[in-house]
């Protein structure tokens, strides 16, 4: 690959870190990792300026140096020489962006926790990873393992050739640990996302750390400090600041940074809209909302009043009862409310991509009351089957419908609309932006980390959009075409997996 100027600047300044960890990518050569901690190292800069392309060749450049990723699924016998990288990101749906891009990427969660084989199934684990003989297990028979081989010789997965083997995880797996042994390298996507306490968790574990992250986007809900690396040396900050031929044609993002003029108003950057709308398809002025993405892909709002209102206007035109769900609505994540003694299945459903603004979507009721069975959006193993807490909310009523509630689980929202805040880290490839809502931001005059708010949620909003980007400029909502269903959704790299008989 050719990087531009910018980007070899930046790879250089990563190089020259690496080095100081015992890492030479110029020759192609590593040493036994010693007691340096290079620390942290920011990559910043805005949509379009080649973050993902930059780490995409950093990681080849650490293959080809012998440098191993790690995987989350099983970790086999530590060599003192062994050098290795992780790439993370905050949630699945970022993480599935890498992926879909060729970078092997993982959640944060993933690398923090780590699974717990069964004893027999971890020899099966360490023969296909080349650290033990072919094992004798109980249950699995010769054709069984050869199946399990084939599979991870085209596809290095240790729970995918156990389910090619014909097991489920919760055959192989019996929980999650916390990571206790440190780990080399981590590079980190998305990193405008991350709190405090998880870059504090990141430096104990990774002697050296990379983080690629926007400036221009949104701080992390309740970190007054701003993003984690506002507060880094500028030793320890590269910028990108050149916009790539790739993505110099792009509409939406040559609108995402048009935002940046001083001068521009909300309503002239209205007109560029209209213009861009205008000479290319993926810009879209929409006078209502669509319901039929609203099922895949929620419309951005800024107040949570809007929100409400059109998450009911969805499920009316839906004609859900407004005590149940439909298979195929959207939800997301709000969080775990578990007791200390069930500590184990808190870090299970976690690992699994079960975490704070994950997006889901309701496949029905488990077989125990107060269970939902769940599709989780951008993981690798997405069925789950999980004790919930639904709130549905009214705009007419500060008390919300709970159609599923179990005394203790997750907790989820309805994810029709969701506000721009919890949509960073996640992309889609069509995205529709509530104007009005922008609109009253710029009216309210508000300021964030020196920029008008209304700016902040504008690019925020348009970078969520892979492919199509509508802007919606009335209070309405188009009725749906077609009815809630799953027939969309991906069938799991693993069976189903039940939580506690749900």
């Amino acid at each position: 690959m050719q990087l531009s100027e910018d980007q070899a600047a930046a790879f250089d300044a990563v190089a020259e870190r690496l080095a100081e960890a015992g890492v030479d990518l110029a020759q192609g050569a590593v040493r036994p990792p010693g007691d340096a901690r290079p620390g942290v190292l920011a990559v910043l800069g805005r949509a379009g300026s080649g973050k993902t392309l930059l780490l995409a060749e950093i990681v080849r450049a650490l293959v080809d140096a012998g440098v191993e990723p790690v995987s989350p699924d099983w970790e086999g016998r530590r060599r003192r020489d062994r050098r290795s990288f992780a790439v993370l990101a905050p949630t699945n749906k970022a993480a599935a962006v890498l992926r879909a891009r060729g970078v092997p990427a993982t959640t944060i969660h993933r690398i923090l926790y780590t699974p717990v084989y069964d004893p027999q199934f971890e020899k099966v684990a360490a023969w296909l990873a080349g650290d033990a003989p072919r094992p004798a297990v109980e249950g699995l028979t010769e054709a069984a393992l050869d199946r399990a081989e084939a599979f991870y010789r085209s596809h290095p997965s240790i729970p995918g050739a156990l389910a090619a083997a014909g097991l489920r995880g919760s055959d192989f797996i019996t929980g999650w640990k916390r990571r206790e042994a440190p780990l080399d390298i981590g590079l980190v996507d998305e990193a405008s996302m991350l709190e405090a306490r998880q870059l504090g968790d990141l430096t104990e574990i990774f002697a050296t750390l990379v983080l690629f992250g926007d400036p221009a986007q949104l701080a992390p809900v309740g970190e007054a400090a701003g993003m984690v690396f506002d507060s880094l040396p500028d030793r320890d900050r590269v910028m990108l600041s050149r916009i790539h031929r790739q993505a110099a044609n792009n509409p939406i993002l040559d609108l995402a940074h048009a935002l940046g003029d001083e001068d521009l108003g909300f309503r002239d950057f209205e007109r560029l809209v209209e213009r861009a709308a205008a000479r290319d398809g993926r810009v879209v002025i929409a006078p209502r909302v669509d319901a039929d993405l609203m099922a895949r892909s929620p419309v951005l709002v800024w107040r949570n009043a809007t929100r409400v209102r059109l998450i009911h206007a969805f499920r009316a035109a839906h004609g859900a009862p407004p005590d149940q769900l439909l298979p195929g609505e959207p939800l997301i994540c709000d969080g775990l409310e578990l007791p200390l003694k069930h500590r184990r299945r808190r870090i299970d459903l976690e690992a699994r991509g079960l975490v704070k603004g994950a997006p889901v979507i309701y496949l029905g009721p488990g077989k125990r009351p107060g269970f939902s069975r769940l599709h989780v959006l951008g993981a690798e193993d997405p069925r789950i089957s999980v004790a919930s807490i639904i709130a549905i909310e009214r705009p007419d009523s500060e008390e919300p419908v709970i159609p599923f509630a179990a005394s203790m689980g997750a907790r989820f929202l309805h994810g029709a609309a969701v506000t721009i805040h919890k949509a960073q880290g996640s992309q889609w490839p069509e995205v529709q932006v509530f104007a009005p809502d922008l609109y009253a931001a710029a009216r309210s005059g508000r300021s964030e980390a020196g920029l008008p708010l209304w700016k902040r949620l504008a690019y925020v909003a348009l970078t969520r959009a892979e492919e199509r980007l509508f802007w919606v400029t009335r209070a309405a909502l188009a009725r749906p075409t077609r009815a809630l269903d799953t027939a969309d959704l991906p069938d799991a790299c693993l069976p189903l997996r039940l939580e506690d008989g749900g």
